[in-house]
């Protein structure tokens, strides 16, 4: 298997393996458990699996939680914060808000301790002018303080650096002089953006995460090139781009959420394929429920995101929705006689129930397995010989039927209609509250758990069909392969369109420009193309939000030209018009920040290649009682990676691979495109 290409998301609950064979157009697909607590250890399994000559492997991509993760669980390195005196605390107010609205206490904690936040003297203005030189002598004393603390990461965050680095930039040559690794982060490299906490909160998150994840990522480099791998190794962004390795380690703030961007990039490139603009995807692995929004071919970008309270990340991402509604999810009963899904999650260890590893409370995953509607002989990830239907049966009748007063199989349905329920909520919150009508839109599901919910989708939500990829169970780690290489940039420039000097902004924009080119020319990836894009953050003055103006900018040969401000008012007219509906009058037009990208179109695979051949076998496996609306139903179970080109399959039915269970319930159809895809659709017979 020369010349592979292999993607690799890890998961909280598995870890799975996209490989595609280049030179012959095959794919195969592995998935694993994820190992704990060292994720390197699941993601060499998935490869070797797979490809056993890592010699034979051209580019490795991974999707990765690790940096999520660390937040989530507060699991960062030690880190410390020489900032400007009199902002010490600014992580600690954040915007005043609270953890919880309506209530009375609520405290946050940020991630790096008041003890470890020193003050040095020194102020830049608003207007870049330096009224009190950086002390660098503080700085040297803070950096022991620190030291001896046992500090292993470190951010400087200094006020108003955006508009002049000079302080920052001295103080950074510094630390990175006595500063016992490479670990240092600064605000101004990190995000040269007007707004204090914003810019405080990403650069001290970055700092947190890179002895974590620069040492996870370097474990992982070492061991692949010890196996004899010599190709590229990236990483997925949050935005959807892949990185170089060293470019994850000295911003790994970028890789949050970089999973399941992956999973949404996979989406809309299967979706436009098979003809499909408008998509929904629902990424249900065995953790969490992930959803996010594609319109005419585009996902949507949000440019900040709170990983969790008062965790303020400034960076593009990829607009996903999480719940806690996976496979794993654990199904409870609460004091008040109300059953819960999640958010606890069994994980892949001990993991659900039936999988006889120790765990006796119910999941989402149990109640399938006792519906009948998961194979208990062939279970997912390929460690397990059979699923304990039994034990699972016992957990939930002890944990949810008893105190609800049903049955285990009523209470089974149960837990299947709370996490349905909560699922079609998430599809409502990304859709219809932000102006989408899900008539127009398909549902995606993939992850591991995904297929098996897509009829209660439909019916929940209003949405026409489900398109079911062709590996629903990898189809993050396939997006790893298909994910362009992307840089994105920003600089404040906080000026009146009216006073704007255009050299300012144009050099601006070069500088991006060359810095995203030189990242692309140091991969050795090669591009079908590069574009480049800018957009203007600009409001009226006065106005607190604002709107995103994109620029159209000609260049000639990557030497780009700057916009006049005719130009820039213009555009921004266009936007503020199509956003608000009309435009303010005499209103002076104020431009915040440029924001740019850089990116290199990566060649994208045939999906078709994919495609079952014509002369694949139609006929079924045989069938198996499952559990529908209260009662049990013959169906028929299917090998869907055998059903050729053009089959239609009427529910009920089961469709089984290695990496997930397809569901059709008995009012749907299931219809196999040109790429494999699995269109599942209400029957013909019962409109």
């Amino acid at each position: 298997m020369s010349g592979c290409m292999i993607g690799v998301d890890v998961g909280g609950t598995f870890t799975d393996v996209f490989v595609l064979n280049e030179a012959e157009g095959t794919a195969s697909v592995a998935k694993v458990p994820t190992t704990r607590p060292d994720q390197s250890d699941g993601f060499l399994d998935g490869i070797r699996r797979q490809v056993s000559d890592l010699s034979e492997i051209t580019v490795v991509v991974h999707g990765t939680t690790a940096g999520t993760n660390a937040l989530l669980e507060r699991k960062g390195a030690k880190t410390g914060v020489i900032c400007t005196q009199g902002l010490r605390d600014v992580l600690e107010m954040r915007r005043r808000d609270r953890p919880r609205t309506w209530g009375l206490r609520g405290d946050f904690e940020p991630v790096v301790d008041r003890s470890n936040r020193l003050e040095v003297p020194e102020r830049t203005l608003a207007d870049g002018t330096v009224r009190t030189p950086i002390d660098l002598d503080a700085v040297r004393a803070a950096a022991k303080i620190l030291q001896a603390n046992g500090c292993k990461g470190v951010a400087i965050l200094f006020a108003n650096s955006y508009a002049n680095t000079e302080n920052e930039d001295a103080a950074v040559a510094v630390l990175r002089e006595v500063w016992h690794n490479e670990h240092v982060s600064a605000s101004s490299e990190i995000l040269p953006e007007i707004r204090e906490f914003e810019r405080f909160s990403t650069t001290a998150l970055n700092a947190y995460l890179q002895p974590e994840v620069s040492g996870y990522l370097g474990r992982l480099e070492n061991a692949l090139k010890a196996g004899g791998f010599d190709g590229e190794f990236m990483i997925v962004q949050s935005n959807g781009g892949v990185m170089a390795v060293d470019t994850a380690c000295r911003l790994p703030v970028r890789t949050a959420l970089s999973g399941p961007a992956a999973g949404v990039i996979a989406a809309a490139y299967i979706a436009k394929s098979a003809g499909f603009e408008n998509v929904i995807t629902g990424d249900m692995g065995g953790t969490s429920f992930d959803v996010s929004l594609i319109s005419d071919g585009q996902s949507m970008l949000s440019p900040q995101t709170s990983i969790d309270f008062g965790m303020v990340v400034r960076n593009p991402m990829i607009e996903i929705t999480t719940i806690g509604a996976g496979g794993g999810s654990i199904a409870w009963v609460d004091k008040g006689g109300l059953l819960n899904i999640g958010p606890e999650s069994a994980g892949s260890n001990p993991g659900p129930v039936a999988y006889g590893l120790g765990n006796t409370r119910p999941t989402v995953t149990d109640a399938n397995v006792v519906l009948g509607r998961i194979d208990p002989d062939n279970p997912i990830g390929g460690k397990l010989e059979r699923l304990d239907i039994e034990a699972a049966g016992r957990a939930i009748d002890e944990h949810v039927g008893s105190p609800l007063g049903l049955t285990a199989l009523e209470a089974a349905e149960a837990i299947l209609k709370v996490a349905n329920s909560r699922m079609a909520g998430a599809i409502r919150l990304v859709s219809i509250e932000r102006g989408f009508d899900p008539k127009n839109f398909a549902f995606m599901p993939f992850g591991g758990g995904g297929a098996l919910h897509s009829g209660a989708m439909l019916a929940q939500v209003g949405i026409a069909r489900a398109i079911v990829p062709r590996y629903p169970g990898v189809t993050s780690a396939m997006g790893c392969v298909i994910a362009d290489m992307r840089q994105d940039f920003v600089q404040t420039v906080n000026s009146l369109v009216d006073t704007l000097d255009e050299a300012v902004l144009g050099a601006f924009m070069q500088t991006h420009t060359d810095q995203g080119l030189a990242l692309l020319d140091a991969a050795r990836t090669k591009f079908e193309a590069r574009e480049l894009s800018f957009e203007l953050d600009m409001a009226y003055v006065g106005q607190t939000h604002t709107v995103s103006v994109p620029l159209t900018v000609k260049t000639d040969r990557h030497n780009v030209t700057t916009p006049t401000r005719a130009e820039i008012e213009n555009a921004f007219d266009a936007t503020y018009t199509a956003t608000y509906g009309r435009l303010l009058q005499n209103g002076a037009r104020r431009i915040i920040n440029l924001r740019s990208a850089v990116t290199g179109k990566r060649p994208k695979f045939d999906l078709s290649t994919l495609a079952p051949s014509e002369d694949r076998c139609t006929e079924a496996l045989g069938t198996r009682q499952v559990h529908f609306g209260g009662i049990w139903r013959d169906t028929a179970i299917y090998d869907r990676l055998t059903l050729p080109v053009g089959t239609v399959i009427k529910g009920p039915a089961i469709l089984t691979q290695p990496d997930t269970t397809v569901l059709i319930e008995p009012n749907l159809q299931g219809r196999v495109d040109r790429f494999g895809n699995t269109i599942i659709e209400p029957r013909e017979d019962q409109s």
